[in-house]
């Protein structure tokens, strides 16, 4: 949804344009009637800024962002009274102290699929198909992450290497680096960082590139540093809400990515990945309790 994705953009945004997007958010329904230059006047900024944020938001024109508030307002208002779905579409990202269980849940997840839903819908495919190709052909992948993105590192290491992939998280700068400094023309480097602007990430996705390596990087900026150093920039969207901001609130979406990246490389290696998938099938239930061990 609209509002969503402007939430999602507003921090990388400079002043003029947060300007604009704070008031589209305070008041959805003034912002979907008035002209471009009426926004701008209001917003104590101009038409050419208004303009720039929706183009800002990947928007070909001030008329796109009409159309998306009024199917946003359509939707809320279509639903009966009282209804769930009604609820959910008015519910905004803030938790305050007095809200109920109820809401802190609807909150939450309304938060996280709208993000997953943005990244989705805005994923550049050719960018997520290149990636996946140079993942399946590589000799060794490299995946770089600290913090929060070493969680999302370590993950996807875990699913490549469970379909065969030469697959190491480096969640420590002289470690990633290291190894960035081995890679060669027929190795692949996944570097995940929210802000994209760690240079813990960014000096050894670097390396990797300097070394020939193809660059992959998953941020939430695709603006930034890490995007920009990499061969490929595939852009996640945050689901912020109280309590839950940056890297936190857009886990889900990276985790989204990683799967399709994941889900990609396992169609283009399906032998590989089968046979890999079925040679460590047994190790999970050998371990369940109450069930014998395989030997």
């Amino acid at each position: 949804m609209i509002t969503a994705l402007i939430r999602s953009e507003l921090p990388r945004m400079s002043d003029s344009l947060r300007k604009v997007g704070e008031a589209v958010l305070a008041d959805p329904a003034a912002a979907g009637r008035g002209s471009a230059a009426e926004l701008g006047r209001r917003t104590g900024t101009s038409q050419a800024t208004v303009t720039r944020f929706c183009r800002a938001l990947g928007l070909e024109s001030y008329q796109q962002l009409l159309i998306g508030l009024a199917q946003e307002q359509g939707r809320s208002q279509a639903a009966p009274e009282g209804a769930g779905s009604a609820r959910l579409a008015a519910l905004g990202p803030r938790i305050g102290p007095e809200d109920d269980l109820e809401h802190v849940i609807a909150v939450v997840a309304q938060a996280d699929l709208r993000a997953m839903q943005h990244t989705a819908d805005r994923l550049d495919r050719q960018g997520l198909e290149r990636a996946a190709q140079a993942l399946s052909r590589a000799r060794r992948i490299d995946v770089y992450g600290v913090g929060g993105s070493g969680i999302v590192a370590r993950e996807a290491q875990a699913r490549l290497f469970g379909i065969g992939c030469a697959a190491h998280a480096w969640t420590e700068v002289h470690t990633a680096e290291t190894s960035a400094a081995l890679l060669t023309p027929a190795d692949t480097a996944l570097a995940v960082s929210h802000s994209g602007t760690t240079r813990e990430v960014l000096e050894p996705l670097r390396l990797a590139a300097d070394r020939g390596a193809f660059t992959v990087a998953v941020t939430g900026d695709p603006r930034s540093p890490v995007a920009q150093a990499a061969d490929v920039a595939l852009t996640s969207f945050s689901g912020e809400t109280s309590f839950r901001r940056g890297n936190f609130g857009t886990r889900h979406s990276v985790l989204l990515i990683v799967d399709c990246l994941y889900a990609r490389v396992a169609q283009l290696t399906y032998e590989r990945a089968t046979a890999s998938i079925a040679l460590t099938a047994h190790i999970a239930d050998a371990h369940t309790a109450g069930r014998p061990r395989r030997r």
